[in-house]
């Protein structure tokens, strides 16, 4: 046998337990070319993952006797589900905002699981046993398995809450810019919608992105550690020492961090908005537009805000390679492009802000989307001939050739770079036992979730099939296909006036789905995700002319499906990563989608009905709803204006439409260097990422990604190069301190000092002194051009 096959038998043989060590060194040209985040300098072990990450953050240790199942479990689960959606929806409309996200459950639930243990009686509800043992730390020899599954539990139904489905967005966005309030039923239909299909997508896939070792998943791996830090469990290189000690640091960061986030979110909010160099000179345009960091492209490079830092994601839960990419994209695009674009006044540019959320009409005002519509919401051509073209701020035009240059981008890399990968997957057998990954094997205990549950997704379930996870003929409760999610899709659009076709409706889910796999595969690989909003747009302004509602409901399908696809998936590699039994995961994941996608729409409503100039630029409270002026411009430009009068050739933004050549043509330059050069950077050079990085961009700003991408270097270059001990131990658990004390720092200041007497506190003292009003005031502040309008009172095309 020669060197080169006994190699591949370590590698891809774990069943043998005399597997000796081999170094990364080993690995082919081709595997070093695919993935990026192998540690080049590891020893691997067969009982060990070969990632530096997940060795640092997942044990790779089970028991499968232990119970995971609890009626405790899914009663603490399922309230978390409730409140972690009603949260975020609520925080959803304000800016800057940070997502509470499933840290905070993940906190809270152990001390209620005790409280639970002490309190609940033992007793049977259904053959299943109430109060199954003490939820205790100090009993976790016997325990810790036990208490870390119910635990994860929690974390991955309140994890479904976590997002904001774009479905509500819909019906904020037809509340706010087509004065159309249409009734619950309708609501709720198009929110489980776009939830369940992209659920069903997830699960299908999960073959391609949660079985593969490569498929780290780098967010989830803030959860694990937060997990095995709160139950203080050893693991891989990190010893029980090391786990006490960060439990200690989490809570003193987690305190400092919390009691900190008064002075940038309440007191002294000029700490979030540090633009230094516009408070020097506030009447200069060009200084404001270049160094601010409301209007501007941010080169002022500081913030002392987390919530501005992690606006995007956290920088500690990116690997850096990833983070290079989306720092040179922005660099490119965002402080070179941009500029040159701008001062040279391509798209009329100098009459308008270079970075806005909104549309502007030819005398520089807010588009004024009623002038132009009919009775029925769709174009009234002679109106939009009488008004104006719409126009859009340079920094959103280019983030719209971007995300052109991602759609094309992600295909072309993925089929270059990981072809092989999936036609093996394709293959592979279906036994975990049979998979290289530690993880992978140890899940091989329980009973996989069968694709056709994913298929039918609802049936007959049992009250055994919920509190059992032992249960072995579960198939036979889903052999019934029902088609209850197409067929509610269906209602949802026919029995109210959208103007969106089924037809349509097939052709986005069938776009939604091809790029699932691609789309998982980079967010799993570089926790960067690409959105299908702006290519989903420009087919559906096409095929669906002057229906901005149609358009909204094409977009949501096309690309919410997908985007919930993939979250639905990341979930499950928690679980994966956990230990939860697959069909634990899979019961929890729809029963929370169901509640979670309820409680948003409630809250939603709640806040239109009590929140006084609810989505105002002025709202006293940061309710500006930013998300929602991003939607609501985009179904305008997309939906109303349509794509062939700014995006055709000889239409003002045709130029863009090269972005989808340039995507395609440049992952194939970057493979050919790669593989030639297989030791260079080449191989970290991941064109998708650079071109979707910046795809919050708007509504983000340069604030949200200059200080992410100094931190970012800091951390997971610098500081994981030359203390790794340290990173291994502190990294992931800093930034589970962070997110989570500033989520809880928001709501305390929103409940306690901004919400009480119509916020009336403070509004004659902390609200108007200068550290709370300097940013304001300046031409970053007010977002002021660098033109006049001119003296005919208008400006641009003579004729659209």
């Amino acid at each position: 046998m020669t060197t080169t096959s006994t190699e591949h038998d370590v590698k891809f043989d774990p069943d043998r337990e005399s597997a000796p060590s081999v170094s990364a060194h080993s690995l082919s040209d081709s595997q070093v070319i695919n993935d990026p985040n192998w540690d080049i300098t590891a020893i691997l072990s067969p009982d060990e993952s070969p990632y530096a990450e997940v060795r640092a953050a997942v044990a790779n240790i089970d028991d499968p006797e232990m119970p995971c199942s609890t009626i405790r479990a899914w009663a603490i689960g399922l309230v978390w589900a409730i409140l972690i959606s009603g949260l975020n929806q609520f925080l959803f409309f304000r800016y800057p905002t940070v997502t509470v996200g499933p840290l905070v459950a993940l906190l809270l639930s152990l001390p209620m699981g005790r409280a639970a243990a002490r309190v609940l009686p033992n007793a049977k509800i259904f053959g299943a046993e109430l109060n199954p043992g003490p939820f205790t730390i100090k009993e976790r020899v016997q325990l810790v398995s036990f208490l870390q599954h119910l635990h994860v539990l929690v974390g991955i139904m309140a994890n479904v809450g976590f997002a904001t489905p774009w479905a509500t967005e819909i019906v904020a966005t037809q509340r706010v810019y087509y004065n159309q309030t249409w009734n619950f039923s309708y609501q709720w239909l198009i929110v489980m919608g776009t939830q369940l299909i992209g659920f069903s997508f997830g699960g299908i896939c999960r073959r391609f992105l949660v079985a593969p070792a490569a498929m780290i998943w780098p967010a989830n791996l803030v959860y694990c550690t937060l997990l095995n830090t709160l139950h203080q469990r050893s693991y891989a290189e990190i010893d029980k020492n090391a786990t006490s000690g960060r439990y200690r640091f989490f809570l003193y960061v987690f305190g400092c961090s919390f009691i900190w986030y008064f002075l940038p979110g309440y007191l002294f909010t000029a700490l979030s908005y540090f633009s230094w160099v516009c408070w020097i000179a506030p009447k200069n345009i060009v200084v404001n537009q270049l160094f601010g960091t409301v209007s501007g492209l941010g080169m002022s490079l500081i913030t002392f805000d987390w919530a501005q830092i992690a606006y995007i994601g956290s920088p500690l839960a990116t690997p850096w390679w990833a983070e290079a990419n989306v720092a040179g994209g922005f660099l490119v695009f965002f402080w070179i492009v941009t500029p040159i674009l701008y001062y040279t006044n391509t798209w009329y540019s100098k009459y308008l802000p270079i970075s806005s959320r909104t549309s502007f009409d030819n005398k520089g005002k807010t588009f004024n989307v009623t002038r132009i519509l009919a009775p029925d919401a769709t174009l009234d051509v002679a109106a939009y001939n009488d008004y104006s073209p719409l126009y859009i701020s340079t920094t959103f035009a280019v983030s719209y050739g971007l995300a052109f240059a991602a759609s094309t981008a992600t295909i072309v890399h993925v089929a270059l770079y990981y072809r092989k990968q999936l036609r093996d997957q394709l293959k592979a057998r279906r036994s975990g036992a049979n998979q290289p990954d530690i993880h992978q094997r140890l899940m091989s205990h329980y009973s996989q979730v069968p694709d056709s549950w994913f298929v039918a997704i609802f049936g007959e379930l049992s009250q055994k099939t919920l509190f059992d996870s032992s249960v072995s003929d579960l198939n036979m409760h889903f052999h019934r296909l029902t088609g209850v999610t197409f067929v509610i899709s269906i209602i949802s659009f026919e029995l109210w006036k959208t103007e969106f076709p089924v037809w349509a409706f097939i052709v986005s889910i069938i776009i939604a789905f091809v790029y699932t796999v691609p789309v998982g595969i980079i967010l799993a690989l570089t926790n960067q995700q690409l959105f299908l909003n702006v290519i989903t747009e420009l087919i559906a302004g096409y095929i669906l002319p002057g229906k901005p509602i149609a358009m909204m409901m094409f977009k949501t399908y096309g690309s919410m499906a997908m985007a919930q696809a993939v979250t639905f998936t990341s979930d499950m590699k928690l679980g994966h990563y956990l230990k939860v039994p697959p069909r634990v995961t899979f019961c929890a994941q729809l029963s929370a989608a169901i509640l979670a996608g309820t409680v948003q729409l409630g809250v939603q409503a709640w806040m239109f009905s009590n929140i006084p100039g609810m989505c105002g630029a002025k709202q006293s409270s940061g309710f500006i709803c930013p998300r929602i002026k991003t939607f609501g411009t985009a179904s305008i430009i997309w939906g109303v204006v349509g794509p062939h009068r700014m995006f055709s050739p000889g239409a003002l933004y045709s130029g863009l439409l090269w972005f989808f050549l340039v995507g395609a043509l440049l992952p194939v330059g970057s493979y050919l260097l790669a593989k030639k050069y297989p030791k260079s950077a080449f191989k970290y050079v991941n064109f998708p990422v650079v071109f979707t990085g910046t795809g919050d961009i708007p509504p983000a700003t340069a604030i949200n990604y200059v200080p992410w991408a100094i931190v970012g270097f800091v951390f997971q270059f610098m500081i994981r190069r030359r203390h790794f001990s340290w990173w291994s131990k502190y990294n992931y658990v800093l930034s589970a301190a962070l997110d989570s004390s500033i989520a809880l720092s928001v709501v305390v200041i929103f409940f306690c000092l901004q919400y009480p007497r119509n916020g009336a506190i403070g509004a004659h003292s902390i609200k108007t002194w200068w550290g709370n009003t300097v940013y304001t005031t300046t031409a970053d502040g007010t977002s002021k051009p660098l033109l006049p309008i001119p003296a005919s009172g208008t400006f641009g095309l003579s004729t659209w």
